[in-house]
């Protein structure tokens, strides 16, 4: 596929994994070989079209920030592809425990349906959650799907709760819509709270700022994810394991690039 096409892919894609989003982009821009100018244009289109997919802004943050960019996405997409984040959490989650999750959490997802002792509550957060219901069935776990109405219930009612960052930085996480009232009630009825984040999901604050202005640009009763503060959450699981939450567990993975920060694509 020629490069153009394949960024047209990465513009288009909804619902694709993060891994393949950042490996799809990283090759299209190697393979247009962009002179420094070119590359920024580019960045900033590709973080307009995914505003909440952290890992692509940290690819594009590394990318510009990086005396060799091919050499850098190379590296970036073996990074995300040695991410140890699903083995963590598969090894975390204690035995037979019930586990309450929002949204279509991907790493949760690989994690849990490794884990045929757990019976997951999974609260509604968009028309995707259903599917996150239906790909752990196929493997046999205990899955239910919980109305947003009742993901205080659901949050009273589990041994621990996951929610999966889109985004992060040393005090705000980004992430789905309900994610807050289960951290809440977790706090409240002494459930312990886990934030997994994923490679590429630490961001320098400025960067997670300008994330958080493009979302406040749509409609906000529309919106699909929400802002909440990582002191919500007991410990962070990611590609280090898990984590006390601590300012080193939240240290951006890459150097803030200030073009990124403005916002439009030229």
């Amino acid at each position: 596929m020629h490069p153009i096409e394949r960024l047209r892919y990465v513009a288009r894609a909804q619902g694709a994994d993060a891994e393949a989003l950042v490996r799809e982009t990283a090759g299209a821009l190697r393979g247009l070989g962009l002179d420094p100018s070119g590359l920024v244009v580019a960045s900033r289109r590709i973080v307009e079209r995914h505003p909440t997919c952290a890992p692509l802004w940290w690819l594009c943050a590394r990318l510009l920030t990086s005396p060799d960019p091919a050499a850098t996405g190379r590296q970036v997409v073996q990074e995300m592809e040695e991410d140890g984040t699903v083995d963590a959490l598969v090894g975390e989650v204690p035995e037979g425990a019930t586990v309450a999750t929002v949204g279509y959490p991907e790493l949760a997802a690989l994690a849990l349906a490794r884990r045929g002792d757990v019976r997951v509550l999974a609260v509604e957060a968009d028309h995707l959650t259903s599917s996150f219901v239906q790909r752990l069935e196929r493997r046999d776990v205990d899955c239910e799907l919980v109305p947003t109405h009742a993901a205080a219930v659901a949050a009273a009612a589990a041994d621990v709760v996951l929610v999966e960052a889109d985004a992060l930085d040393a005090t705000r996480v980004v992430a789905p819509i309900g994610s807050a009232v289960l951290a809440a009630v977790a706090t409240e009825t002494g459930t312990p709270a886990w934030l997994v984040a994923g490679r590429g999901r630490r961001l320098p604050a400025p960067m997670l700022s300008a994330m958080l202005e493009r979302l406040d640009a749509d409609d906000p009763f529309a919106a699909e994810v929400e802002s909440l503060p990582v002191a919500s959450f007991a410990a962070v699981v990611g590609p280090d394991g898990r984590r006390p939450m601590s300012a080193d567990a939240t240290r951006p993975e890459c150097e803030l690039a200030p073009e990124l920060l403005r916002a439009g694509l030229t």
